[in-house]
């Protein structure tokens, strides 16, 4: 995914969440590159096992 089109998602995907959860903190936890991000924290190898696109799941 190219960079403008990252940022473009993400901001598309916070306002969502903000608009449905009055609550700009929460609409952060809920964007999917950022659960993904959370999920995984832990995990040292992930990005060398990570799919493409792998972020869909959390949608």
């Amino acid at each position: 995914m190219l960079i403008i089109f990252f940022y473009l998602f993400y901001i598309i995907e916070y306002y969502y969440w903000l608009f449905k959860l009055k609550d700009g903190f929460q609409a952060y936890k809920r964007i999917s590159f950022e659960r993904e991000a959370y999920a995984n924290e832990h995990d040292l190898n992930y990005l060398q096992k990570r799919k493409f696109w792998n972020f869909k799941k959390y949608l």
